[in-house]
């Protein structure tokens, strides 16, 4: 199953994969040719009485021709077979990024992204090899046995029979390698992933390994996976010890033992040909040299035939994110949210959200606040449809979530995160996010909302100025205000804000608190708070504690009813005035 998807991938390349087999076959067959213009000369012309000058130097002539043409031939066949075998892989990595691309979010919460990134490099580099190397390798060695038993049958047919018992054994060894190296492989790939894994997890995490010393302890856990990695790839190498090249080098020892043996036992009863036995010598050395390299390449072969495995099951994934239900197309007009009877589990055990009813009207702000583990994101992550509802119905302008393209309501919803996210690039492409229809000016506007202009024109290159990965060169708050700014781009109906303000500075979060009731003016907002400070004003502020809304009304109503909002209120008062003295 997992070959014939491999091979799937080479339906587009039939032709030139066709005339490189016809160019393989080619070459085989001017390679084979020699040993029996050798064995031609050297019965029939060798003699000084047959010495024929002329016959020789055709047969000399001939021979090197024939190396020639071999040479050529194979260096057209190997070129053609990779570069088929780089356009695969080249559509294969695009395959597999497009599938983890509309991967729900359900996933990557359950999936290590170091693994991933094994996957998609690391694997799919290892199944080029089958396609540069292995399959080429094998079709070129089976024509190759396939014609010198061809070429040993028209020399010595009882001969040739007796060579040809050598066949099952040789493949009984084959299938024993393959049955015993696909376990060890197998392991071998899952140890490499784990291994970047915990590579990608120490390097995302090296702030807090060196604040906390755990510079040790990370040492350790590497030590143990490397372990195992090792333990993996020395099983491997033993049974390519014992199962490649020791038993073909006994095979080919009894293989010569029975030539040698048969035109001994010939020799006393006619003459022996000695251009026969040199050429059944030469074609006996022929045949094990395209059996070990077969053999070598099994094990490149079951590397190759586990990574692919490991990549369909990721392209086999079922846990996508969830997409558009009707062939309608409906349109974000006011911005009306309307939650009812909403309850999800990520784990299908557990809800963290328990029958959740609430209703956003038009150009209103309703605060979501709690402790944490309240279920306040997770009402953003439905809200934005990045894991689906099951129980419940989520809707917008009165139209069920589910009946939103993506494009549209991407592009209506816009969200800001507490931890801002930055791509590589400059600060005008992270604003924009290369979305053709937002002009420069555009850029330059929502950056002078959001009070972002100010400090992007200080910047040595002010719009152009160089974001290296996760903008590290830029102040938390810096990347906050840019993500406003990207947001604000959009124009969208809907503002999603979680703690939009919790990686600002007091000086900066004064600055902007403008820009974000600007920004909230006219829009639906769902502003997700651990300060109440910031959301006093809201229209509608829910309290939520264990996936439920315990309480629901204005900053005002809620402090009069004297319940979990007064209580965490005259907290964060407490521990403000405990700041302050």
């Amino acid at each position: 199953m997992v070959m014939r998807r491999l091979l799937g991938y080479l339906k587009p390349h039939r032709k030139p994969l066709i005339l490189a087999f016809v160019a393989l076959l080619a070459a085989t067959a001017a390679n084979l040719a020699g040993p029996i213009l050798i064995k031609v000369f050297i019965d029939n012309h060798l003699i000084p009485r047959n010495l024929d000058r002329s016959v020789i130097a055709g047969l000399a002539g001939a021979y090197l021709l024939l190396h020639l043409a071999s040479v050529g031939i194979n260096y057209f066949q190997l070129l053609t077979f990779h570069k088929i075998a780089q356009r695969v892989i080249r559509q294969l990595r695009i395959d597999v990024f497009t599938k983890v691309q509309h991967l729900g979010l359900a996933f990557f919460d359950k999936t290590p992204g170091g693994s991933l990134v094994s996957r998609i490099t690391n694997d799919t580099e290892s199944i080029k090899e089958l396609f540069i190397s292995v399959l080429s390798t094998f079709v070129q060695n089976f024509v190759m046995i396939l014609g010198i038993f061809v070429a040993m049958f028209i020399l010595d047919a009882r001969l040739a029979l007796f060579c040809l018992v050598l066949m099952p054994v040789i493949l009984l060894i084959m299938q024993a390698y393959r049955h015993y190296s696909a376990k060890a492989y197998r392991l071998s790939r899952e140890k490499l992933s784990q291994l970047n894994a915990r590579l990608n997890e120490s390097i995302q995490g090296m702030n807090i390994i060196q604040a906390f010393r755990q510079e040790e302890r990370m040492r350790r856990e590497f030590g143990r996976v490397n372990q195992g990695r090792y333990e993996a790839m020395m099983k491997i190498v033993k049974i390519n010890g014992l199962l490649v090249r020791p038993a073909m080098d006994f095979l080919y020892v009894v293989a010569i033992m029975i030539v040698v043996s048969f035109f001994g036992v010939q020799s006393f009863s006619r003459v022996v040909e000695i251009g026969t036995l040199y050429a059944f010598l030469n074609y006996l050395d022929r045949l094990f040299e395209p059996v070990n390299q077969i053999m070598f390449r099994l094990s490149q072969m079951q590397q190759a035939v586990v990574s692919a495995e490991r990549v369909f099951e990721l392209m086999d994934q079922r846990l996508l994110a969830p997409t558009q239900e009707g062939e309608d197309d409906p349109v974000i007009r006011e911005g009306r949210i309307e939650f009812r009877n909403v309850s999800f589990s990520y784990d299908g055990k557990t809800d963290v959200l328990k029958n959740i009813s609430f209703t956003a009207h038009p150009g209103q702000t309703v605060a979501l606040v709690g402790h944490t583990g309240s279920g306040k994101t997770t009402i953003s992550n439905l809200l934005l449809r990045f894991y689906p509802v099951e129980r419940g119905e989520i809707l917008i302008d009165g139209v069920p979530l589910k009946r939103y393209s993506d494009r549209e309501l991407r592009s209506k919803v816009g969200l800001v995160l507490q931890d801002p996210f930055l791509f590589v690039g400059d600060v005008k492409s992270n604003i924009r996010l290369h979305n053709p229809d937002i002009t420069d000016e555009e850029v330059v506007e929502a950056a002078k909302f959001v009070q972002a202009d100010s400090f992007i024109r200080r910047l040595p290159r002010g719009y152009d100025e160089p974001v290296v990965e996760r903008g590290a060169t830029f102040s938390s708050g810096q990347r906050q205000l840019i993500s406003f700014a990207r947001t604000m781009a959009l124009n969208p109906k809907i503002l999603v804000l979680d703690e939009a303000t919790a990686s600002v500075d007091t000086e900066t979060e004064e600055a902007i608190q403008e820009a974000l009731a600007r920004m909230r003016r006219g829009r639906t907002t769902i502003a997700i708070a651990h300060r109440l400070s910031t959301i006093q004003d809201a229209d509608l502020i829910l309290v939520l504690h264990r996936g439920e809304i315990v309480e629901r009304g204005t900053h005002q109503e809620l402090l009069n009813k004297r319940g979990l909002y007064h209580k965490m209120y005259l907290l964060q008062q407490g521990q403000g005035e405990g700041e302050a003295g």
